[in-house]
């Protein structure tokens, strides 16, 4: 299928990529394949072009063909007024800017009544076009010759004209972009608290009066200030000088020094204040918002990513604990594929049931073989987790805390209550925290991620665009991990490339009818789940125990042949080959390579080979609260503890350290070095040990740091943590005050917009 040539250069030119790269993804992507498969089973074709490079030439592609359809739109209108000029065709063709397009456009595009239109009506265009030529003239007896029944006096004449040239001005696409630069450099960020707001407003008051360059105004201060804006809190204005703004007009305008002169200064000063001012501040609140909104979806993405691709324990029976103080904790049992076998209550934090509660668990450890109980990091969380690892269970059994975070979603949500339709919600609360331990994607996939609690202003950033990022993550990790055939819910089938709600339903519905699939080809039974489907899913999917091994690996069915031809060439079995590491190394690619298969292909199915079915996520383990640390007013100024990153932002990361208030470490205070991101430093649930710098119980908010804890912090610097991206440079090392003189620590501003958790 033919792409735009033009678009594949511009997209090439923008990823720094070649032409062919760009044009091959391109038709792929318009043929119907998703961005996994082609990243994964396509190397060849694009260039080993990877999952971000892929979903970006996707958004361009699509971009550049909004362009074209906007660009179309424009030169219809304005050849069919009749004012179509070579010069202008030449300069809407060659425009790839949205902006510039606009601007272009500005002077053609159908208006509403204006000033300088009623002046137009009023016969005073011509006045307006002698004076824009600043020739020497008699002001009174040239505008005294417009005088009509519309138009009363010269003044009037005078100010109609006016109107005209201001309208002028502002539609001038130069200057407009002169204009523009102005703001870029210069424009000021500043607030003002509205008065009678002071008092609601407090959490705000870091931005009551407050002021500096946008350009320098990092994202979630940009989101900070507009949500105050829209509670009412706050004034904002964007703006550069009006004395720098003015001076650009009037030096690109004013071409003489005679009696027209006073006249245009008094047309720019108009056009500024009234027409463009407003309309490029609009555009740069716009631009900002978009800019922070990016930055904070990027943030939220990558948590997501690392919340999603968290250590499972695996198909294990586990008991789950929904913990609680006056309605005591829900307690369920489930099996390994996570299936609710029995549910209770029990009352740990109350003296006189807490034998009973023991007795309870003890009994439940053995008659469902329980390898490990996971606790609720809510309400009475600490003191329950405290109860159980105080029992004696005769076996080892692991014992974890889990985030809520989005369980009481899931528990209310159409999914939970088709999944456990006879069951309360505290039952459906405590199955989620059970099967988020076995395994969290599995589990996460069914909560709208928004609800998760690891973002960033997420409820103020645009929603489309939110969505759009999130569903790629959680698409990226479901098909990076695999999803077994046979167990997988409808939700997470829905997640493979190539499938979709529809599909998923149908093959959930097709294993219930049928039985378990016993190979990856059954999977054309399934119905609507045509060649193009089977192409794109079926390497993402996963069957223990297959007839033919290569079904529980990543190598795509496309791929068999070539490896029943590489076992026998070496007299062996396909089996033989996965078994023996020895029998692999001898295997020569080289003798392999076709045009549809190159080396990256091949490489990727012999390290696939290697670990058929293994989960590339990390192996989980337990952590430890500090002991006798449980709620907030057992903190002290200086202590140090261990604790577990919850949520990371632009300005820091939060830590549970046990008190069911998660901490700040600010940005300053993760390392004794200049970092410019939180994530260089630590990553979403990883093990830290922080000290406490400040208490505030009234307000139920925490100041932490990492600085002088650094050893602590080896594992995630040496291994298991995100690296920079290819190409990226390293960042430039800067004493810590340096950072400090840049975002200063105080501990009010850091938590000045939250509540009780960044973006909740």
């Amino acid at each position: 299928m033919s792409v735009n040539q033009t678009h594949v250069n511009l997209i090439a030119q923008g990823l720094n990529i070649r032409p062919a790269q760009a044009e091959k993804t391109m038709e792929l992507l318009s043929e119907g394949s998703t961005v996994p498969f082609i990243s994964r089973y396509r190397k060849e074709v694009t260039g080993s072009l990877d999952e971000v490079q892929i979903a970006s030439i996707q958004d361009l592609s699509q971009k550049y063909a909004e362009i074209d359809s906007r660009r179309a739109t424009i030169i219809k209108s304005i050849t069919e007024q009749g004012k179509m000029t070579d010069e202008l065709q030449s300069k809407l063709e060659t425009s790839w800017s949205l902006t510039e397009l606009e601007d272009l456009y500005l002077p053609y595009k159908p208006k509403r009544k204006t000033r300088a239109t009623i002046a137009i009506e009023k016969g005073l265009e011509p006045l307006a076009h002698q004076l824009f030529a600043q020739e020497e003239m008699d002001l009174e007896g040239s505008a005294g010759g417009f005088l009509n029944d519309q138009v009363a006096s010269t003044d009037e004449a005078l100010k109609g004209a006016r109107d005209i040239i201001a309208e002028w001005i502002n539609e001038t696409a130069e200057v407009r972009e002169k204009m523009r630069t102005l703001f870029q450099n210069n424009a000021t960020f500043k607030t003002a608290v509205v008065e009678e707001k002071k008092e609601e407003g407090a959490k705000y008051k870091d931005y009551f009066e407050f002021s500096e360059l946008l350009k320098d105004s990092p994202s979630h201060r940009v989101l900070a200030i507009f949500r105050a804006e829209n509670e009412g809190i706050l004034h904002a204005s964007i703006n550069p000088e009006e004395e720098d703004a003015i001076g650009i007009l009037q030096k690109h305008f004013i071409k003489a020094s005679n009696s027209t002169t006073r006249q245009m200064e008094l047309a720019i000063n108009d056009s500024y204040k009234r027409l463009m001012r407003p309309s490029l501040e609009n555009e740069f609140r716009s631009d900002a918002k978009e800019r922070a909104d990016e930055a904070a979806i990027e943030i939220f993405a990558e948590n997501l990513r690392q919340l999603l691709m968290a250590a499972p324990l695996g198909p294990k029976p586990v008991i789950a604990i929904d913990p609680g103080y006056r309605t005591g904790c829900k307690v369920v049992a489930l099996d390994a594929s996570g299936t609710l076998l029995a549910h209770d209550v029990i009352f740990p934090n109350e003296n006189n049931r807490k034998m009973a509660a023991e007795a309870l668990l003890q009994d439940w450890v053995y008659k469902y073989d329980a390898h490990a109980i996971a606790i609720g990091n809510g309400t009475a969380g600490r003191e329950t987790e405290s109860f159980v690892k105080g029992i004696t269970f005769g076996k080892k059994v692991l014992v974890f805390m889990i985030s809520e975070s989005g369980a009481s979603v899931y528990s209310a949500s159409e999914v939970a209550r088709e999944e456990f339709a006879s069951y309360d919600v505290t039952v459906r609360g405590a199955v989620s925290i059970g099967r988020r331990l076995m395994d969290p994607l599995a589990e996460l996939v069914k909560i709208d991620p928004k609800s998760i609690g690891v973002g960033q202003y997420q409820h103020d950033v645009n929603q489309s665009r939110l969505k759009q990022s999130l569903d790629r993550i959680v698409v990226s990790c479901v098909n990076t991990v695999g999803v077994n055939l046979n167990t997988a819910s409808k939700h997470l089938l829905a997640y493979v490339s190539g499938l979709g709600p529809s599909l998923a339903e149908n093959i959930v519905k097709y294993r219930a009818e049928n039985g378990l699939f016993n190979s990856r080809k059954t999977l054309k039974k399934v119905s609507r789940l045509g060649d193009k489907a089977f192409e794109q899913c079926a390497g993402f999917l996963r069957i223990p125990g297959a007839d033919n091994p290569l079904d529980n690996t990543a190598v795509h069915p496309e791929s068999y042949e070539l490896v029943e031809r590489m076992a026998a060439d070496k007299s062996a079995t396909v089996k033989d080959l996965i078994a023996q590491d020895e029998l692999r190394k001898e295997v020569n690619l080289k003798q392999y390579v076709t045009d549809e298969r190159g080396l990256p292909t091949l490489q990727d199915i012999i390290s696939e080979l290697a670990k058929p079915g293994r989960d590339p996520r990390d192996e989980i383990s337990a952590f430890e609260y500090a002991d006798g640390i449980n709620k907030i007013e057992d903190l002290k100024v200086g202590m140090e503890l261990p604790g577990i990153v919850t949520n990371i932002t632009a300005f820091g990361a939060f830590v549970d350290i046990g008190v069911k208030q998660d901490g700040l470490v600010h940005i300053s205070q993760m390392a004794n070095r200049y970092i410019s991101n939180p994530s260089e430093v630590v990553k979403l649930n990883q093990k830290v040990q922080v000290t406490v710098v400040e208490v505030d119980a009234a307000r139920k908010r925490i100041a932490l740091s990492m600085v002088g804890n650094e050893p602590a912090q080896k594992e995630r610097r040496q291994g298991g943590g995100q690296q920079p991206n290819k190409g990226q440079r390293p960042q430039q090392q800067q004493p810590r005050k340096e950072q400090e003189k840049k975002e200063p620590l105080d501990f009010n501003s850091s938590l000045a917009a939250l509540k009780s958790k960044f973006g909740k």
